[in-house]
């Protein structure tokens, strides 16, 4: 079942308060004590008004027994559908495919050969 791409992914910070946290039994200033951070900086991050940063997902990682990229993906997700939706790429030209792409661990990346002469220029290859 997908998602519809209409639905805002859900923020970090919300899946902290309804479902995380209260699975631990622990009072959110003794979360935010066992994280290095500030009741505030948690507070904020719970209410949806600061994103996860990599430092604190590295932290929520440790303290919940996750990757620090289920926390960045979350974070990600969130961030991109809100940029879909406020940053006009009207004027932004589509180049289409420029490179192959080769799959490294299960992703695709897109690789590009530099030109002629910047080779040349940079690197002398």
């Amino acid at each position: 079942m997908t998602r519809s791409p209409d639905r805002c992914p859900a923020h970090p910070g919300e899946v902290l308060r309804e479902d995380v946290i209260p699975a631990t039994g622990k009072p959110k200033a003794e979360i935010a004590r066992m994280l290095g951070i500030s009741r505030q900086h948690l507070h904020d991050i719970l209410a949806t008004r600061k994103p996860v940063s990599s430092e604190v997902a590295v932290r929520l990682a440790k303290l919940f027994g996750n990757e620090p990229l289920v926390w960045i993906r979350m974070q990600g997700a969130y961030d991109a559908w809100h940029a879909e939706r406020k940053v006009d790429v009207s004027g932004v030209p589509t180049l289409g495919a420029v490179g192959k792409g080769v799959v490294l661990g299960g992703r695709t990346t897109i690789h590009t050969k530099p030109s002629r002469n910047l080779c040349n220029d940079l690197t002398g290859c």
